[in-house]
C-alpha cells in the first residue's frame, strides 16, 4: 500500500516512530524531555515529535542510538505507552462490550493539537478533547472527519491593528497521520458517486491513544482537479463546496465506518454537518436486511445521537430552497439506491414538508434522524427546545425532545506542569482515567502555601511566554529593535493578571472593557494594586465588526499608558490557549446571554487555580456560586446592545470593588487568604464537574448504552420490530384525523380533581395511543402529566371509550386539558413521531 515517507531507525530507536505517531503526546507530557534531547531547537519551535523525526539527520540518530541513557529512557516510555494501551479503562469495568460495541463520532473539525491543524474553534476543541477522553476511559470510539488541505486561517496583525489571514498548506507527510488499511491491506479508498463521475476519498488515520480518528481526503490524484478541492479548506465559503463537504463527511464517512469498524452501534453527530451519515446508515441496513428505507430508518434511528451546539436558529447550516434542485444531484445516487424520492428526502430537512421555499436544514435532518438529541449546557438545552419547536408543532416547548449534557474539557490537555504536580500528589496519576467523583475531597486538602506557590510560578511562566511572543510579533511587523526590545519588559509577574481570549464577534462583546478607557486606565495603573490584561482572538475573515474590535484593542495596547499593562497576542490557537489558561489569575468572559451555548475556555483555567468572571451564560449559568467566582448580568434575555452599558459598568465595579481588593488583601506572611480559599473551592468543586471525564460518562450512561440497547431490539429478527414500528406509524398517520375528544365531566373533593372524558378513536387501536391529562409548567414547577385509563365502551359507537383519571386540586381545574399522543413500546414520542391532538 502507499505509505508516508518513512525512515529506518537504528537498533534501539524503533519505538520513536510509534511514540511520534500517537497523539497521546498532546496531553501526556512524560516524553517531552526525550523529544527535547532529540532536537532542542526544533522541539522548542514546534513541540511536534513527528516533525522532528521528519527532519532529523541520520548522523544525529546514530548518536542517539549510542547514548545508553537515551535508549533506556525510550524503552521505558515505550513500555509506559504499551501499559496505557493494554490496561482496561473505566468503560470496560463499568459497562463493557456487552452494553456498547462502538461509537462513530462525526465532526466537521477536530482540535487535537497544532501538529494536526484541522479545527477552527470550540466545536473542534471539544471534539478533540472527547477523543482524548475516550482513550483515557477506554470508551470504544472512532472519530470521523475530513483532512483539509488548508485548515483554519493563521492570523497576522499588522502595525495598524488590522487582521490578515494566511492559509498554510497541510502536507500529510508532515502530519502525524498514516493511511488507513482496508481488509486486504491496501490503502482504503471510499468511492462516492457524483453526477457523471465517481470521486475517490482516501482515508487516513490518526492515533489518539486507544482511539482512531479517520479522515477523508479528496486530494487523490485519481480525482479531477475540481474534485480534489472538495476537502480544500475548512468551512469553505462557497455554498456548493460546503454541501459537497457535508455529503463527503456523511455519506462517505459512514461507508468508511462500515469498512473499518462494522461493530459500531452509535452514530454521534457533533452538530448537523455530518447528518447525511444517518441516511447512509439506513440505506446500508436496508440493503442488508431487505427492509424498505423507512423501515430501516426506524431501525437505525435508535442508534443515532445528535449534539446541537447552536444557540440561534440562524447558525444552522441551511441551503437556499431555489438551489436545492442543483444540490440534489449530489445525492441522486444515494436516493436511487435508497428507493426514496427527492420530495421525501427534502421533507426530512424541513419543518414543514408543504413549504417548497423553506431552506434545506442540516440540523433538522440530524434531529429527525436521531432518537436522542441534546444541547451543551442546561441553559442551551432550554434555548434549543425553543429553536427546534417548529419540528414539533402543537407540542409544549418544555416537551421538545432536547436534553443537555454540559460540555467538559480534557483536563490533562490544559493543566500546567505545576498544577499537574499538585493534583498528582493529592489525587494520584490516574485521576482522569476514571470517574472524578472522589476528587473534590482530595484536592480540598491543598494548603494555601501550595496554591500560592503554584499561582506565582504559573504567572511568571506566562509572562515569559507573552514577552517572547510579543517580541516575535513586533519584529515580524517591522518595528525597530528598540520597540521590539520593549516587549521584554511588559507585564509584572506579581500583578493580578486577567485573560480574555476567544473569537472576536459582536455577540461575545470583547470590547465591553473598552466602554470607559479612562476608568480602565485607573484600574490597570493603580501603583498599589496593578492589574494587567492579556488578550487574543481571531475574527472570521468576513466579520468586519470583529476585525474592528481587534483593531481597537491593538490600538489601546500601543498607547503609552497601557503599553505595560495590556498585550494583544496574534494567532490564537491551541498552543496559545494552553499558555493563557495555565497562567492567568482570572478568566473574563462577556457574551450576550443566551448566545453562548456553553463556552469551555473558562473551564480550562479551573485546574490551574484560575477563577472566572463571566456573564451568566452557557456553563457559568449553572456553575456560578458567589464563593466560586464572579458574575455579571442576570437571567434575562436581551436584544443586541440592550444591556451592554449596564454590563460594562458591572464588570468595572466587580473588578474594582471585589476582584482586585481580594487579590491584594494579604496577611502578615503576604498570603491572600480569602482569594486562596476561593481558588481551593473552585478547583475542588468545579474542575471534576466540568471535566470531559464527567461529560463522556454522561454520554455513555445517558445516551449511548440506551441507544445501543434499543438498536439491538429493533434490529433483532431481521429488523421485524422496526418493520412493525413503521407499520404502526403508517396506521396512525392514515387515521389520525379520525380521533376526537368529547366534553369532560369533572368532580372534586378538595384534594383532587376527577376527570371523565369520552374519546372516539376511529380506526386507531386503543393500544396505539395514550390519552393524557396535561397542565403547563407554573412558576418553578414541572408540567403536570398523567395517564387517563380506558374504561367501558360507549354504547352505540364504534371504538369509543370513557377515559378517567385524577389530578391534584392544587391547580384550578381549567388549567388541565386532555390530549392524545402516539404510544408504542420503545418509541420516543415526540422525537420519533410528533403527532398530538388536544381537547382544547
Amino acid at each position: 500500500m502507499p505509505t508516508l515517507p518513512t525512515r529506518d531507525f537504528p537498533a534501539g530507536l524503533e519505538p520513536l516512530g510509534e511514540l511520534a505517531l500517537d497523539l497521546r503526546w498532546t496531553w501526556s507530557h512524560e516524553a517531552d524531555t526525550l523529544w527535547e534531547r532529540v532536537d532542542p531547537e526544533a522541539w522548542g519551535r514546534t513541540r511536534n515529535p513527528w516533525t522532528i523525526l521528519q527532519d532529523i539527520s541520520a548522523e544525529r540518530l546514530r548518536a542517539l542510538a549510542a547514548d545508553v541513557s537515551f535508549v533506556a529512557e525510550l524503552k521505558r516510555l515505550a513500555g509506559t505507552r504499551r501499559t496505557y494501551l493494554d490496561t482496561p479503562g473505566w468503560f470496560t469495568s463499568a459497562h463493557g462490550a456487552a452494553a456498547l460495541s462502538g461509537v462513530a463520532y462525526f465532526s466537521m473539525e477536530f482540535g487535537l493539537g497544532e501538529g494536526l491543524p484541522l479545527y477552527a474553534g470550540g466545536l473542534g476543541i471539544l471534539a478533540g478533547d472527547f477523543l482524548k477522553t475516550a482513550s483515557d476511559l477506554g470508551i470504544p470510539v472512532i472519530g470521523v472527519g475530513l483532512l483539509y488541505q488548508e485548515g483554519y486561517f493563521r492570523q497576522i496583525i499588522d502595525a495598524a491593528g488590522a487582521q490578515h489571514e494566511a492559509y498554510p498548506f497541510n502536507d500529510p507527510g508532515s502530519m502525524p497521520i498514516e493511511p488507513a488499511q482496508s481488509t486486504d491491506g491496501s490503502w482504503l479508498r471510499v468511492p462516492l458517486n457524483l453526477p457523471g463521475r465517481t470521486v475517490s476519498l482516501r482515508v487516513w488515520q490518526a492515533r489518539v491513544g486507544r482511539v482512531r480518528l479517520h479522515l477523508l481526503d479528496a486530494n487523490d490524484p485519481l480525482n479531477s482537479p475540481v474534485d480534489r478541492g472538495i476537502t480544500g479548506k475548512l468551512y469553505d465559503a462557497g455554498t456548493e463546496i460546503r454541501i459537497l463537504q457535508e455529503v463527503v463527511l456523511g455519506l462517505a464517512g459512514w461507508r468508511a465506518v462500515e469498512a473499518l469498524a462494522p461493530e459500531v452501534e452509535i452514530c454521534h453527530l457533533n452538530e448537523g454537518h455530518g447528518a447525511f451519515a444517518v441516511l447512509e446508515r439506513a440505506r446500508a441496513y436496508m440493503r442488508r436486511s431487505r427492509l424498505s428505507f423507512r423501515e430501516a430508518f426506524w431501525a437505525t434511528r435508535a442508534g443515532n445521537v445528535f449534539t446541537t451546539h447552536t444557540p440561534v436558529a440562524a447558525g444552522f447550516d441551511r441551503f437556499p430552497a431555489d438551489a436545492l434542485s442543483k444540490y440534489a444531484r449530489y445525492v441522486e445516487g444515494f436516493l436511487a439506491e435508497a428507493g426514496i424520492g427527492l420530495d421525501e428526502f427534502l421533507a426530512l430537512d424541513r419543518a414543514r414538508d408543504d413549504d417548497g421555499n423553506e431552506p434545506f436544514n442540516m440540523a433538522y435532518l440530524a434531529m429527525r434522524a436521531s432518537m436522542q438529541s441534546f444541547g451543551v449546557s442546561r441553559l442551551h438545552g432550554h434555548v434549543s427546545r425553543h429553536i427546534f419547536q417548529p419540528l414539533f408543532p402543537r407540542w409544549p416547548e418544555v416537551e421538545v425532545p432536547v436534553g443537555h449534557v454540559t460540555n467538559g474539557v480534557h483536563v490533562p490537555s490544559w493543566d500546567s506542569p505545576g498544577a499537574d504536580h499538585l493534583w498528582t500528589a493529592a489525587c494520584g496519576k490516574e485521576r482522569w482515567r476514571g470517574v472524578p467523583d472522589a476528587l473534590p475531597d482530595l484536592i480540598a486538602s491543598l494548603s494555601d502555601e501550595q496554591l500560592w506557590a503554584m499561582a506565582g510560578e504559573e504567572r511568571q511562566t506566562l509572562i515569559q511566554q507573552v514577552r517572547g511572543r510579543l517580541a516575535r510579533q513586533l519584529g515580524s511587523r517591522g518595528y525597530p529593535p528598540e520597540i521590539v526590545g520593549q516587549g521584554a519588559n511588559v507585564l509584572d509577574p506579581n500583578a493580578l493578571t486577567l485573560g480574555f481570549a476567544r473569537r472576536f464577534t459582536g455577540y461575545k462583546r470583547p470590547n465591553l472593557l473598552l466602554a470607559d478607557p479612562a476608568r480602565l486606565a485607573r484600574l490597570l495603573n493603580d501603583p498599589a494594586r496593578p492589574v494587567q490584561l492579556v488578550l487574543a482572538g481571531k475574527a472570521h475573515p468576513a466579520d468586519d465588526e470583529g476585525k474592528e474590535m481587534i483593531r481597537q484593542w491593538v490600538d489601546l495596547a500601543q498607547q503609552s499608558e497601557f503599553r505595560q499593562r495590556v498585550v494583544f497576542l496574534e494567532d490564537y490557537d491551541i498552543a496559545l490557549a494552553q499558555e493563557l489558561v495555565q497562567g492567568v489569575d482570572v478568566w473574563v468572559n462577556t457574551p450576550r446571554r443566551p448566545w453562548e451555548a456553553c463556552g469551555t475556555s473558562g473551564m480550562k483555567v479551573l485546574v490551574n487555580g484560575g477563577l472566572n468572571l463571566s456573564e451568566r451564560d452557557g456553563w457559568w449559568e449553572e456553575a456560578y456560586a458567589p464563593e466560586l467566582g464572579w458574575a455579571i448580568g442576570d437571567d434575562g434575555e436581551y436584544a443586541e446592545g440592550e444591556r451592554d452599558a449596564e454590563d460594562a459598568a458591572a464588570l468595572y465595579t466587580i473588578l474594582e470593588q471585589e476582584v482586585v481588593p481580594e487579590f491584594y488583601a494579604r496577611d502578615a506572611s503576604g498570603m491572600p487568604r480569602r482569594w486562596l480559599e476561593r481558588v481551593r473551592r473552585s478547583m475542588a468543586s468545579l474542575t471534576p464537574t466540568y471535566s470531559s471525564s464527567r461529560m463522556a460518562r454522561d454520554y455513555v450512561e445517558q445516551y449511548y448504552v440506551i441507544g445501543a440497547a434499543e438498536l439491538r431490539r429493533r434490529t433483532a429478527d431481521g429488523g421485524e420490530p422496526a418493520r412493525a414500528m413503521h407499520s404502526w406509524e403508517a396506521r396512525l398517520r392514515r387515521h389520525w384525523s379520525e380521533l376526537h375528544i368529547g366534553e369532560t365531566s369533572l368532580s372534586g373533593d378538595g384534594e383532587a380533581w376527577s376527570f371523565s372524558v369520552p374519546v372516539y378513536l376511529g380506526e386507531i387501536a386503543p393500544a396505539d395511543v395514550a390519552v393524557q391529562l396535561y397542565a403547563d409548567p407554573r412558576d418553578a414547577e414541572a408540567p403536570f402529566l398523567g395517564e387517563l385509563l380506558r374504561g367501558e365502551a360507549i354504547i352505540g359507537t364504534t371504538n369509543s371509550h370513557i377515559y378517567t383519571g385524577t389530578a391534584p386540586a392544587t391547580r384550578p381545574a381549567e388549567e388541565y386539558t386532555v390530549r392524545i399522543v402516539p404510544h408504542y413500546p420503545g418509541v420516543r414520542v415526540p422525537a420519533e413521531l410528533p403527532l398530538i391532538l388536544w381537547q382544547k
